[in-house]
């Protein structure tokens, strides 16, 4: 059976790689984290190298396709799926190298979709997994966005300012491929912005 992951040309003479990741969905209130995401993408020109086929791991009727015109055409029609895409930036400007992930939240089999994320973390050579997510906070507007989350190194979330979260009950994608990657050798860290709770959309 061939993989749903797809790797349309590796990216060569990567350095020191970092991937980070979003996801919609329960991960991200008012869409603040691919929000972000899609911005960095676009600032740093990132190119699309590979994707994971969603078949195995959507349910459509939650996450439904979509259907477009396809570019020039007035009549054909094409049907976008919810696949999970990765991207790279070798933007100057950055002393390292950027995987951008990019993906709605998977609703079946999330431990196979961590590992062939992990499996594109590996073969970049990524030497860090960064997650960024959003919640609803009784926070205002006007102040600075406040950060939460944590990290597999204690240096690192120091480095990064993270205030560590003492949040124990249901999670989403992010913590499970946070964990997954952490128990299989991965550095990881995850970044969470607290949103505004009366903000309804984006």
């Amino acid at each position: 059976m061939a993989s749903p992951l797809t790797i349309h040309e590796l990216p060569e003479g990567l350095r020191r790689p970092v991937l980070i990741m979003a996801f919609a969905g329960w991960n991200d209130a008012s869409e603040a984290a691919t929000a972000a995401m899609r911005y960095l993408a676009n600032a740093w020109s990132a190119e699309k190298f590979a994707t994971i086929d969603p078949e195995e791991f959507y349910h459509f009727g939650l996450s439904r396709p979509y259907v477009r015109f396809k570019a020039g055409s007035s009549t054909e029609r094409e049907i976008i799926w919810p696949a999970t895409e990765f991207s790279v930036t070798h933007a100057p400007e950055l002393r390292r190298d950027v995987v951008v992930g990019l993906a709605i939240e998977p609703h079946l089999k999330w431990r196979a979709y961590c590992g062939l994320v992990l499996e594109v973390a590996r073969r970049c050579q990524v030497s860090l997994v960064l997650t960024l997510g959003a919640l609803l906070a009784e926070v205002a507007h006007t102040k600075p966005v406040r950060l939460v989350g944590g990290a597999s190194d204690p240096e690192l979330a120091a480095m990064l300012g993270i205030r560590p979260t003492r949040y124990e009950g249901p999670t989403g994608i992010v913590g499970v491929l946070n964990t997954f990657c952490r128990e299989h050798g991965m550095p990881t860290a995850s970044l969470w912005a607290n949103v505004p709770h009366y903000i309804s959309g984006t």
